[in-house]
């Protein structure tokens, strides 16, 4: 199976997720990692770049307009239907990442942004990138630990509670703070780990937090009064121009021995 550009077919089936995603994508100092996880991948002209769990496909194009030959992959159709309507004329796939429809060898570089936290296996995944890439090679991760989201709330105790509810609602909550093992498991040398938070204060992003409560009220971690309470608490934040929500990002390098 190849990695091919194919052209883009309806429109997006799941407008509530890619929403989520461009909204991710338009946060402050996003567009600064992306382009930190370019510059680490040593990205130029004709470097044969693979970005899995590409979404709607933005780091492809990105990556692309930068010279490189890049190509992404997702397991989700709908999301690969969206990033062809997106972006036509690049190169998109379903695959899984721990199942590229890639030879040995065939990249220079390897990017999975996001996308650890969602396998049950991540160093199954991991260890195909090292097959995927070239001698020399370059691999980037990139996630939040979702345990260590920082929210400023009258109530620390059931934050903390809300917070991880939350966390523990994800496959691999807890894989960023695992990126550096990981590679260097997998054979991978030069292994460099970066920190880098987003820091969101406009009530624009009060969504995000009242979802944590929303969650955590329906795993049962917290009852509907605190959840009421705790929302209460954040909207008011958020109309007194109070709101603080800071959110740690990951970048983890290597390059494939």
């Amino acid at each position: 199976m190849s990695i091919t550009p194919a052209a883009g077919s309806g429109r997006d089936h799941r407008p509530s997720l890619l929403a989520v995603l461009d909204a991710v994508d338009r946060a402050p100092g996003a567009a600064a990692l992306r382009a930190r996880s370019y510059g680490l991948l040593g990205v130029a002209a004709g470097t044969r770049l693979l970005d899995v769990g590409c979404g709607g496909g933005l780091a492809v194009a990105e990556a692309c307009a930068l010279g490189a030959l890049a190509a992404g992959v997702d397991r989700d159709e709908e999301m690969i239907d969206a990033a062809r309507r997106r972006h036509p004329g690049h190169a998109f796939a379903v695959a899984e990442a721990a199942a590229l429809p890639c030879e040995d060898g065939a990249w220079d570089a390897y990017r999975a942004d996001k996308v650890l936290h969602e396998l049950p296996d991540p160093g199954a995944a991991v260890a195909e990138a090292r097959r995927v890439l070239a001698p020399g090679g370059r691999a980037v991760l990139t996630g939040q630990d979702w345990d260590t989201c920082v929210l400023d709330a009258e109530d620390g105790a059931l934050t903390r509670r809300i917070v991880h509810a939350r966390a523990d609602l994800v496959t691999g909550p807890r894989v960023a703070r695992r990126f550096r093992g990981l590679l260097l498991d997998h054979g991978f040398r030069d292994v460099a780990v970066e920190v880098s938070t987003a820091v969101l204060t406009d009530a624009r992003w009060l969504p995000l937090a009242t979802g944590l409560a929303e969650s955590a009220l329906r795993t049962g971690a917290v009852t509907p009064g605190e959840a009421a309470a705790w929302t209460a608490d954040q909207a008011a934040r958020a109309a007194g121009d109070r709101f603080f929500l800071a959110v740690p990002f990951f970048t983890a390098s290597g390059t494939r021995a």
